[in-house]
């Protein structure tokens, strides 16, 4: 009898246990089920906003070599086929791209990528219904590569935005739009990333003026100008770049500065940006500089100066290092293109700017964007080497008089000029140059060689020589520093 009792005991043991097991096995799989339930629902709320963006653009005249001189591969057809490709020649011929757009307004306005449009012949919507309307392009913005296009319609869903500086990096990431022609296709992902700034290289470098969302929801050429989404359906970007194919790779600009950006095409056809022409960098990525200055850790550095911009009329120099603006700290160069983007043209600001251990305001006046077109120096003949600097710098400098400035291309007017960079040495690392014109060391000023041998002895190489130079019209710093 007591052993049928423990028998009946273990029994009852074993079926609460697999109770027990199969209601957490059942808790776990609803759980799943709600959470695919969220992923279908956003993905099928965001889809009503979204737009497949089908664009012709007319090809250059001569894409198809019919130069009437130059003798061509259909010279020998025979005269029925030949008049036939000559008709075939004088045809309209076009290229149709595809791309994605976000509904902003429900009166037809659209958010897409300036890329998209771009020399655009004719542009047509595609709506998530079927139906397709002609669009026209309201306004666009190159820097951004953004762009808003209108349709004649009413009533349609416009997206949500977000608000991207609450954007969490490991948050979800929804992309959706038309990757090679698939349209409405919906991807998931991560916010891989925040504040990426290191992009582009080059001149694109320069021109945006934002930082991007990384995430890895996969897009692909067609996903350009849609939206990425949050787990609530709101727009926190629009994708805009990849990195390679298939590489889960993906850059979207961040839904504040579209919003922003978009709100002015609409109401004015343009968006004006300030600017104060200055190439730059956070000083918590420089570490040679950091090194050297030690009693600052954040900042904006000036690496350079676009030629005749509000920068290069002001006090300022490259090599400071900027802490606020009106103010506001900014410790990053997105934080400082933020505040300039927000201040009215023409309107003096005042930046607190860190130099030879102390800070000081210095007051520009921000102007409407230009594009920038940097001169390089280069030089027409070789002079001969009348100063040379010592070994472990690597550079031959002279006198910047009215016959070397014009020797070597150069519009500087004060200062030292290189003559020669030696291979392989600290100078040539840093990407010096024949021509470049070296004014200051240190953030002390040097007009003659004399000076400029002075400054260099007084100098601490193992902690790096902070060098300011022009190279053509652009100012910049170079910090040269003795490999340990």
């Amino acid at each position: 009898m007591t052993r049928l009792k423990s028998l009946a005991g273990i029994t009852v043991a074993t079926l609460i246990a697999l109770t027990n097991c199969c209601a957490a096995e059942q808790s776990a799989l609803d759980l799943v089920r709600q959470f695919n339930d969220v992923f279908a629902e956003v993905a099928q709320k965001v889809s009503s906003a979204v737009v497949i963006v089908n664009v012709v653009q007319k090809l250059p005249e001569g894409a198809f070599g019919d130069d009437e001189d130059e003798a061509g591969p259909f010279d020998s057809l025979p005269p029925a086929l030949k008049k036939f490709h000559e008709q075939f020649k004088r045809q309209p011929y076009s290229e149709v791209s595809a791309g994605s757009g976000v509904i902003v307004r429900e009166d037809g306005y659209i958010l897409t990528n300036y890329h998209v449009v771009e020399d655009a012949d004719k542009i047509d919507v595609k709506l998530q219904d079927g139906h397709t309307l002609r669009a026209s392009v309201r306004g666009t913005d190159p820097q951004s590569d953004l762009a808003v296009i209108k349709i004649d319609a009413k009533g349609l869903v416009a997206a949500k935005f977000a608000d991207s500086a609450k954007t969490r990096v490991g948050e979800f990431a929804i992309a959706v739009g038309a990757p090679f022609r698939l349209d409405y296709s919906v991807t998931f992902g991560h916010v891989s990333a925040k504040g990426r700034s290191n992009v582009l290289q080059g001149y694109e470098a320069v021109a945006m003026d934002q930082d991007f969302i990384q995430t890895d929801a996969l897009i692909n050429p067609g996903n350009s100008g849609g939206p990425l989404v949050n787990i609530d359906g709101e727009v926190i970007g629009i994708n805009t770049l990849i990195h390679g194919l298939h590489s889960g790779i993906g850059f979207a600009i961040p839904s504040n500065l579209a919003k922003e950006v978009s709100d002015q095409l609409i109401a004015q056809g343009k968006f004006t940006r300030a600017w104060l022409g200055v190439v730059i960098g956070a000083l918590r990525d420089n570490l040679e500089l950091r090194q050297k200055i030690q009693v600052l850790e954040e900042g904006v550095v000036v690496s350079e100066m676009v030629p005749h911009g509000p920068a290069a009329r002001s006090e300022l120099k490259p090599g400071d290092i900027i802490t606020s603006i009106d103010g506001q700290r900014v410790s990053t160069p997105q934080e400082l293109r933020t505040e300039v983007r927000r201040k009215t043209i023409g309107q003096p600001i005042t930046l607190d700017v860190f130099r030879k251990g102390q800070t000081n305001q210095i007051k520009i006046s921000p102007e409407e964007w230009v594009q920038p077109s940097p001169v390089l120096a280069k030089a027409k003949n070789d002079p001969p080497r009348l100063q040379t600097t010592p070994a472990n710098l690597g550079i031959t400098v002279q006198e910047l008089t009215t016959d070397l400035a014009a020797r070597f291309g150069v519009t500087a007017s004060e200062g030292v000029v290189i003559s020669a960079v030696e291979k392989n040495s600290l100078a040539a690392r840093k990407g010096l140059k024949p021509g470049d014109v070296i004014t200051s060391i240190d953030q002390e000023p040097v007009i003659n060689p004399k000076q400029f041998h002075s400054a260099i002895k007084k100098a601490d190489l193992k902690k790096g020589v902070l060098v300011n130079l022009i190279s053509g019209d652009t100012p910049r710093f170079e910090i040269l520093k003795a490999q340990p």
